[in-house]
């Protein structure tokens, strides 16, 4: 089973948004998926429940209970577990960060959310885990050039994972009425970019899986 976690110091970043888009594209890419809300609002129980279907379960756990949660859900057979946090770093978050294969740290292309990008990658070069970053809510064209500066700063800080994420209103409306975008709108941008997403992030994490083994060997 591999385990990814959404975290940022920042609220607002669109993790939870992410989170549940890119867990029904996986699902639909044939993966078991379980979503673990960590967050205190509880936004993606919510969305569970508005969806109203048990092909994505969401279960809200305490921090505690994360490693045998984990290890009880590899053994039920789920493939893949995605954590969603608060947007603020908390002991909670330090509980996602420790047991996620890979962190995505979700940052919007402006100044405040860089600061908090940088703040939360050195919390997990600390704990040295796998992360990277992932530019969301990105303007339209016309405005790329805050887009670019934006890219320029995240890659000097680290990874970042494409492809970068436009704000769009697919995201929102599949949100609120318990769907992903690929659901909503299966032949749309919004969900050609979850799909190319969940393709980076399984190339990433098999890299990261790689690596960790030739390291033991």
């Amino acid at each position: 089973m591999r385990t990814i976690a959404f975290v940022t110091q920042k609220g607002g970043a669109g993790k939870s948004t992410l989170a549940s888009s890119l867990a029904v594209t996986a699902f639909e890419a044939g993966e078991r998926v379980f979503i673990i809300d960590l967050d205190p609002q509880k936004s993606l129980v919510k969305w569970s429940q508005t969806r109203g279907e048990a092909d994505v379960p969401v279960e809200a756990v305490a921090p505690a209970r994360l490693p045998n949660v984990l290890a009880a859900l590899e053994k039920s057979g789920v493939t893949l577990c995605i954590i969603d946090t608060a947007g603020a770093e908390t002991a909670t978050t330090k509980a996602a960060m420790k047991v996620a294969d890979l962190c995505i740290i979700p940052s919007r292309p402006n100044v405040f959310d860089l600061w908090a990008s940088e703040q939360t990658r050195a919390s997990l070069r600390e704990l040295k885990k796998e992360f990277v970053f992932l530019l969301n809510q990105c303007p339209p064209a016309q405005q790329s050039a805050r887009v670019d500066e934006g890219v320029k700063a995240l890659e000097a800080m680290g990874g970042l994972i494409s492809p970068l994420v436009a704000a769009r209103v697919d995201y929102q409306e599949a949100a609120r009425h318990g769907y992903g975008v690929s659901e909503i709108n299966s032949h749309g941008p919004a969900a050609d970019e979850m799909r190319k997403l969940w393709s980076s992030i399984k190339k990433r994490m098999a890299r990261g899986k790689a690596a960790a083994a030739r390291k033991v060997a």
